[in-house]
């Protein structure tokens, strides 16, 4: 294990010498991946730091009982070998999780939509309240939630509902939402008291970066038009709304949340770069899937991954088997132990896979 965290710590001092490089330094798209794979192998340097400390401090204590010419030395040696023998398991356990190489898209924000599936009325006031989640869930991490576009269902809630998410290791942790989700409840719309099941569908699209898509503007069709929905003066009168077509593609985008049409348009373009790069990551996900069976972040968007059982406050990822009686503090913003447990799958995953630096 030393050995590898040796390579790590070569590989540290090299990209540590070259971002402060002019040349990088000038190069945008170079210097940006650069400082993520620095953040990234500072953890692991750091945490090699820790694991030498205890190793050297078995061998210290190995050395002196060896020589055994002071009594007290001895017994001194004895406790600190015994104390650094019970915390190597937990630490190079700790290790080999921080040696699986991270996906280089985890770093990036991303783009969420929300679509209300089977159930109607009850399915668009579902989308609502996953809407809600994950807004409450990002907020506590201090990440920042912008709507791109939204359609509203005709009881509450969405019929869907676009939205971007910037802040930290973002799309590292909301890949994971990507898929179908069920919930059991009775509707408010239900006047005879019985339990629906309704769905919603949730896509989660690492935003992409100019250097990560080149777009050609010339192959996009702009179309300007006026908002609709519930609104102020200037809806359904000025054209603020932005309207994208991808001609090669056949990709369209709407935005209307702001009342600028030059913002709308920025937020668009945005959306539209986003899901340019999911066409292009999802053919490298297949190649993956074809590699290693991962049950957690497959991209199956037709995947049934979660229900929400409202009569037995229950929630179950069906991905890993995980069941939680928490739907009320879950429903509310609190799925981080949720996530959790699926990086943990999806790291077990690799490790058996033998998928480590």
């Amino acid at each position: 294990m030393l050995d590898r965290l040796n390579i790590v710590k070569q590989r540290f001092d090299e990209v540590s010498d070259l971002i402060i490089q002019p040349d990088i330094i000038a190069d945008q798209k170079r210097y940006v991946q650069l400082n993520k794979e620095y953040k990234d192998l500072k953890g692991v340097v750091d945490k090699r730091e820790e694991y030498k400390t205890v190793l050297d401090n078995i061998a210290e204590a190995e050395e002196i009982i060896a020589d055994g010419s002071d009594a007290e030395m001895v017994e001194m040696a004895k406790m600190q070998l015994e104390e650094a023998r019970e915390q190597l398991p937990a630490l190079e356990e700790e290790i080999k999780y921080l040696l699986i190489p991270k996906d280089p898209e985890d770093v990036k924000n991303a783009m969420m939509e929300i679509r209300a599936g089977t159930g109607g009325d009850e399915a668009s006031i579902f989308a609502g309240d996953l809407y809600r989640m994950y807004t409450k869930y990002c907020e506590g991490r201090g990440w920042k939630v912008n709507v791109v576009d939204f359609n509203e269902g005709t009881s509450g809630g969405f019929k869907e509902v676009i939205f971007e998410v910037n802040g930290e290791d973002v799309y590292g942790n909301l890949k994971f939402e990507a898929g179908v989700h069920r919930v059991q409840r009775v509707p408010q719309t239900e006047t005879q008291g019985r339990v629906h099941t309704s769905a919603a569908t949730v896509m989660v699209l690492p935003e992409a970066e100019e250097f990560d898509v080149e777009l050609d503007m010339g192959d996009v069709k702009i179309i300007r038009t006026t908002s609709t929905g519930p609104g102020g003066q200037s809806v359904n009168t000025t054209y603020s709304a932005i309207q994208l077509q991808h001609i090669p593609t056949g990709i369209e985008v709407r935005c209307q949340d702001e009342k600028s049409q030059h913002k709308n348009l920025e937020k668009a373009i945005k959306v539209l770069r986003s899901r340019l790069y999911e066409r292009e990551l999802a053919k490298k996900q297949e190649a993956d899937a074809a590699k290693r069976k991962s049950m957690v972040s497959s991209g199956d968007r037709s995947a049934k991954i979660r229900t929400y059982n409202y009569p037995q406050g229950r929630v179950t990822d069906h991905r890993i088997g995980l069941t939680l009686y928490d739907l009320q503090n879950i429903i509310n913003g609190d799925i981080g132990k949720i996530i959790e447990e699926l990086k943990l799958a999806e790291n077990t995953e690799k490790l058996k896979e033998g998928d480590v630096f």
